[in-house]
């Protein structure tokens, strides 16, 4: 797992206990509603919607406040207001980041992730979306069971590939197998860590010290946009710095 995934789940957790359900909470129902918009109301047959939940329900929103904004995705209205956006740039030390944003004012949004690039010592515009590529990925714990039996129904279901971490198993897929490899980890009994189709970095930049922390502070202030509802980035910073700022 990339450094940036290692932060992002650090931030979801940090944010429950930071008073910033508010904030969270308005961007996991907007992408609800979008989600259920483009591909229907149905969680088992909508990934995205899937997914979504599955991050609501982590984040320990309310299941009337899931089901609301379903509803008005169906049922069109404020889902219509939002564009979705990705903004490319690089950030100090040479990480690529790519940001995927969901709003009502497109030339606002832009202007003002700009400022964050360049307040945080970083540039947008760069076409960095060639380093990465869009994949499903999927976590479990090493306590859940042994790697041989995790990797064996990985595998027969379709899974691309799994790496064993020092606390997961990490599992990559193809988006289109995506859905049926987690359907077949949870049928044999293996509590998900995460589940997510996600932009997995082709390569990643190891960072320390200033420049860690240059880039965090980066990720930081773009991902409590409002209208950001996704950043990722190919940096690699040690577990030991991660803990420390998340």
């Amino acid at each position: 797992m990339s450094g940036h995934s290692k932060w992002h789940n650090i931030k979801i957790k940090k944010s429950k206990v930071d008073q910033q359900r508010g904030k969270l909470f308005s961007k996991l129902t907007r992408e609800i509603i979008v989600a259920a918009k483009e591909g229907g109301g149905d969680p088992n047959a909508n990934v995205r919607l899937r997914a979504a939940i599955d991050r609501a329900r982590e984040a320990s929103m309310p299941n009337d406040n899931i089901q609301r904004a379903i509803a008005r995705g169906v049922g069109g209205g404020e889902g219509d207001r939002y564009e979705e956006v990705t903004y490319e740039g690089m950030a100090p030390g040479g990480v690529a980041v790519l940001v995927q944003v969901q709003t009502d004012n497109r030339n606002r949004t832009a202007s003002e992730i700009r400022n964050i690039f360049t307040k945080s010592g970083g540039s947008m515009g760069a076409s960095v979306g060639w380093l990465f590529e869009k994949k499903g990925l999927i976590t479990i714990a090493r306590s859940a069971a042994p790697e041989e039996q995790v990797f064996a129904t990985a595998v027969e279901a379709g899974a691309e590939d799994m790496k064993t971490l020092s606390d997961d198993y990490e599992i990559t897929t193809a988006p289109e197998d995506f859905a049926r490899v987690r359907h077949a980890l949870e049928q044999a009994g293996y509590a998900l860590a995460s589940a997510e189709i996600t932009m997995v970095p082709k390569s990643t930049v190891p960072l320390a010290g200033k420049e860690a922390q240059q880039v965090l502070r980066l990720m930081d202030a773009l991902e409590d946009h409002d209208d950001v509802q996704r950043v990722y980035a190919n940096f690699e910073i040690p577990d030991e710095v991660l803990q420390q700022v998340g």
